[in-house]
């Protein structure tokens, strides 16, 4: 079992990655994750920070109903999409909630997602979509909309706002954020150029989805885009 030391420094890394994947907006988003002894509590991303300043001190420890049981900073209000999330999936130990671009266009549009590409497999039939309002999600009921659009999923796309992503660890959390983006992104592009061709068959897209989902495929992409942010300038 990981550390709380260790799940926050974890969490400052992935804020870097995500930074350097495309995923800030300003220093809106935040990640989350459970503690693994108090199934009841997460530390969360704090507010005014961008997802690159997040560090062992300033993250908070939250519990269920929304409250801050440790830490000084100043809580997210959108901490509501975190635990209820975690409330009603208890599988779930990752949560994170960014406002990458494509996937906004992609979720403006009210269209599915289509298995366009590799990333697109890993979302097929794994994508909920919530689109009770383009506001920020600021309270338990609205959280609990969340919740039940992502149901089952790994994913659910907030209509013209943003995405959620659930998972049982940061590394998986974080890389399938990653590819929800490229896999909005190509789908925008074959929409844009029309006429796209049929998808391969479900089975064909089963098989890939399971061959790019297995835990040590998120932790050996996850530790790829680590070891880039360390290389010197210019490398």
């Amino acid at each position: 079992m990981s550390t709380h030391g260790d799940i926050k420094k974890r969490m400052g890394v992935a804020g870097k990655v995500l930074v350097a994947e495309g995923q800030h907006d300003f220093t809106r988003g935040h990640i989350s994750h459970r503690l693994p002894d108090d199934p009841s509590l997460f530390f969360m991303k704090a507010h005014s920070l961008g997802l690159d300043e997040i560090s062992v001190e300033n993250i908070l420890t939250i519990d269920l109903d929304g409250n801050v049981v440790a830490g000084t900073a100043r809580r997210h209000s959108e901490v509501y999409i975190h635990s209820e999330i975690f409330r009603a999936r208890p599988d779930v130990h990752c949560v994170l909630h960014t406002h990458p671009k494509y996937s906004v266009a992609l979720s403006a549009t009210g269209r599915p997602m289509k298995v366009y590409s590799n990333p697109s497999a890993l979302f097929f039939e794994a994508l909920g979509t919530y689109a009770d309002t383009i506001n920020l999600i600021r309270t338990a009921e609205l959280g609990r909309g969340v919740a039940r659009a992502l149901g089952p999923h790994r994913a659910v796309l907030l209509k013209n706002h943003g995405v959620v992503l659930a998972g049982a660890s940061i590394e998986e959390t974080v890389i399938s954020a990653i590819m929800l983006e490229n896999a909005a992104q190509v789908q925008m592009i074959v929409e844009a150029a029309g006429d796209p061709a049929p998808q391969f068959p479900d089975e064909d897209i089963k098989k890939l989805q399971y061959d790019i989902s297995r835990p040590d495929q998120f932790a050996v992409n996850f530790d790829y885009l680590v070891r880039r942010l360390q290389q010197p300038a210019g490398h």
